[in-house]
């Protein structure tokens, strides 16, 4: 069996992964053995993300219907992570009334007071 692993490349994450230009790395056990890994991702600073809104946490709410419903894709969910400075998302829908910041992906900037 082919180890998955060997075949993950920096290219293979589409755009909208959060995995997308992260550089693999490669470790070689004391058998020989060469493992390949994907290298640390490091979250941005919440304050790097350009506000687009923001979103009060209503009770019962699921984040991937926020997520489907500013982003129109559910699993991008990790970008309100990301914007939210959490790495466990269901943290974020854990208490009502929370407020979410809604961005743009780092890197890409907005309109500054529109």
């Amino acid at each position: 069996m082919i180890n998955p692993m060997l075949l993950i490349n920096p290219g293979y994450f589409p755009p909208t992964s959060r995995y997308y230009g992260i550089e693999t790395d490669t470790y070689q056990a004391s058998n020989g053995s060469k493992i390949t890994y994907l290298r640390r991702r490091l979250i941005p600073h919440p304050d790097q993300f350009d506000l687009l809104t923001e979103h009060v946490v209503k009770d019962g709410e699921r984040l991937d219907v926020i997520t489907a419903h500013y982003m129109n894709d559910s699993e991008q969910f990790w970008r309100i992570c990301d914007a939210n400075n959490v790495l466990d998302p269901n943290e974020l829908t854990e208490m009502a009334g929370r407020m979410l910041r809604i961005t743009l992906p780092q890197g890409i900037p907005g309109a500054r007071n529109a």
